[in-house]
């Protein structure tokens, strides 16, 4: 069943989707603190503002009256220097609003008139003020607290103006903006990154498991051991009972294996007894074949058993200690024949059980041992690592015997093919060392020997 689109694109990765989860939850939080707190100082900064321009209106009407005459009259402090500066954008002034009344008074920074709508545009409330907003002498944007107000018991009136610079107060909202942006932005970052670490450290014992699971696969352990989260403990659990249950079935097909063997073996026996016994062309056949189905019996065996073993949990083997013990011993027995052995500095571990590594090195010395005049070399090199592949180690085994020919190499791996007629043998033992081989995924290379005869060359993997 092919997956959507939507979910093959998406990354994998449990950690790039958590920390991407919570960035964008994050810049989203932010975004609304930033709109909030914008907000929020806007509203302040022009209460501020509008409380301030009511407070110079109500201080301008205190200060300011009509002479007998109807001169306006008064010296206002409103006690804002920005009322002196010209063209600050601080303006005040007084006008006359009724007959009897003349004159009219404006701050110092009013360096020119400026005009105000008609009642009719923008009206008084019922308190006699109005406000509103018109471009200023140098162009900004001017917001006016204006009032009518009467001055004496004749009802001389006269109109108040304060103005502010409201584009002074946008630079300041601005300015605010930019600034809580800057710091919102340092502190969105930090967050983020300080949540990742938390993330990354918090996988970390996915992590250990995964290094775990490759010990046990490579043979270095044999469970998980340590101690894991509580949320993670169950699945160790689970694994180590996984391994333990896989444990079990390849004993419990081994067993079954060497049980098959010991029911077969005896049958074999007696047949090869009786053939012996019988003697003749007949007896003689009898045993010949009877010695070679239990060569093959052994061999289809040992294939089983090995597959049975494959992908469970890796074997360790000492390489060093085994070779030398098989060249010790095959020297005695064969002391007409000079064996020397060249091993690695330092130790290499076959990634797979001792017996199959004995019956591979076995067969191999044996056919070196069969063919060669007076000298058999074998060789253990370690192989470094390449891209990232296995470690990996190779036994060599050479002979001065006549060796095979390169298009005749491929026909002496087949099973029961024999090269020389002369020589005795069932012709399996090549082929069962290339079906070991190819069960524990090496490789198997027969070549023309510095000795002048064969060289075989087998590459296994190796354990750290």
């Amino acid at each position: 069943m092919r997956r959507p689109l939507s979910l093959r694109l998406w990354p994998r990765s449990l950690a790039f989707r958590v920390i991407a989860f919570s960035t964008i939850w994050a810049i989203l939080t932010l975004v609304v603190i930033f709109t909030l707190i914008t907000t929020l100082y806007r509203q302040a900064s022009e209460r501020g503002f509008d409380s301030l321009l009511s407070a110079h209106l109500f201080n301008l009407i205190g200060s300011v009256g009509v002479s007998e005459n109807g001169a306006l009259t008064g010296s206002p402090d409103l006690g804002d220097l920005r009322f002196s500066e010209p063209n600050s954008g601080w303006y005040w002034s007084v006008e006359p609003a009724s007959e009897g009344v003349h004159g009219d008074l404006h701050s110092s920074s009013m360096t020119r008139s400026i005009l105000s709508p008609s009642i009719t545009v923008v009206p008084f409330n019922t308190s006699f003020q109005r406000s509103y907003t018109t471009p200023g002498i140098n162009g900004e944007k001017l917001t006016v607290f204006e009032s009518e107000f009467v001055l004496d018991s004749k009802n001389r009136a006269a109109r108040f103006r304060v103005m502010g610079n409201q584009t002074e107060l946008e630079q300041e909202i601005g300015t605010f903006q930019r600034r809580l942006l800057t710091y919102l932005s340092l502190f969105g970052v930090g967050m983020i990154a300080i949540n990742a670490i938390a993330i990354l450290l918090g996988l970390q014992p996915l992590r250990r498991v995964r290094n775990a699971l490759a010990m046990v696969r490579e043979g270095t352990a044999q469970r998980l051991d340590g101690r894991f989260p509580a949320e993670i403990e169950p699945l160790a659990n689970e694994t180590n009972a996984l391994i333990e249950n896989n444990r079990r079935i390849v004993e419990r097909s081994r067993t079954q294996v060497g049980n098959l063997a010991h029911s077969l073996k005896t049958p074999l026996a007696v047949l090869l007894n009786e053939g012996r016994a019988l003697g003749g062309a007949k007896g003689q056949l009898i045993t010949e074949q009877a010695a070679s189905m239990q060569k093959q019996v052994e061999h289809y065996l040992q294939r089983a058993r090995v597959a049975a073993q494959r992908d469970s949990v890796v074997y360790r083997t000492p390489v060093s200690p085994l070779v030398q013990r098989m060249v010790r011993v095959l020297q005695k027995l064969n002391p007409e024949t000079s064996l020397s052995l060249t091993l690695p500095a330092g130790e290499v571990i076959f990634a797979g059980e001792r017996e199959d590594l004995e019956e591979l090195l076995g067969n191999l010395l044996e056919n070196a041992l069969k063919w060669a005049k007076g000298a058999v070399a074998v060789t253990v090199t370690s192989l470094a690592d390449k891209d990232g592949s296995p470690s990996l180690f190779e036994i060599s085994i050479e002979d001065d015997g006549p060796g095979i020919p390169e298009d005749k190499a491929r026909e002496a791996l087949k099973r029961g093919r024999r090269l020389d007629e002369t020589k005795p043998g069932t012709g399996l033992g090549l082929a069962i060392v290339a079906d070991l081989v190819n069960e524990y995924g090496g490789t198997l290379a027969l070549e023309r020997s510095g000795l002048g005869g064969l060289k075989a060359a087998v590459r296994l993997r190796s354990l750290q």
